[in-house]
């Protein structure tokens, strides 16, 4: 039984990745069949793998239809963002105060690893490297409720937080953001750092407008799919 749980858990970790990275755009299907298949593994790790994805929100599971990628309202996402710049804002407050310095030197390493991908342009080196840096502050919170609610969100909008650093200019300020976090949390600054991180994952005002553009231009590539 356990066997067949972890295989569920690395089928769901694969499908994560290939929403996250655009493989599998909002709405396309997942045939438990073609899993079955791609994957060589039975029914049941998939079903249990498909299962964990719809309890988080990545897949929907239709009558008659089977599973698909899920597909989030706009307003729905917004919302999602305004609670995830909280968690993080939250989460910097306390690392503020509780960091030690060997998490303030691995933080301060995330970043020059974000600033090598942004100086190659590497927009999709500088997503993974920019993730492991926010989970840095996660970590560093020493709150493992807040940390597990913020890494479940953080999942959740990975696809989109994505689609926003392939916006012209938004690594570019990604990465200035990202020293303002640095700075406040080696500083101690509990406030500044919940400003920096809330600032930093907000969506609004043209930030609101390029979310919108990528959204629809990923909407027209999956009608032509």
């Amino acid at each position: 039984m356990s066997n067949k749980l972890t295989r569920a858990d690395q089928l769901r970790e694969s499908i994560e990745e290939d929403i996250a990275t655009g493989a599998l755009l909002p709405g396309a299907p997942l045939d438990e069949a073609e899993l079955t298949a791609r994957f060589q593994m039975s029914r049941t790790p998939v079903r249990e793998a498909l299962l964990q994805l719809e309890a988080a929100g990545m897949v929907e599971m239709r009558p008659r239809h089977g599973a698909v990628v899920a597909k989030i309202s706009l307003d729905r996402l917004v919302e999602m963002f305004e609670v995830m710049a909280e968690l993080e804002a939250m989460c910097g407050r306390l690392a503020a105060r509780r960091m030690s310095p060997e998490q303030i030197e691995a933080l301060r390493a995330s970043h020059f690893a974000c600033q090598a991908a942004h100086d190659a342009g590497d927009t999709d080196g500088y997503y993974h490297l920019n993730e492991r840096f926010h989970c840095l502050i996660y970590e560093a919170s020493h709150n493992t409720y807040l940390r597990d609610q913020a890494k479940a969100l953080h999942k959740l909008l990975r696809p989109y937080r994505r689609l926003q650093l392939r916006v012209k200019g938004r690594m570019n300020e990604s990465f200035g953001e990202h020293q303002a976090v640095v700075d406040a949390l080696a500083g101690g600054d509990g406030d500044a750092a919940a400003a920096a991180l809330r600032g930093h994952i907000v969506v609004q005002g043209e930030r609101f407008g390029d979310l919108i553009a990528a959204l629809a231009q990923v909407q027209a590539q999956a009608n032509v799919g």
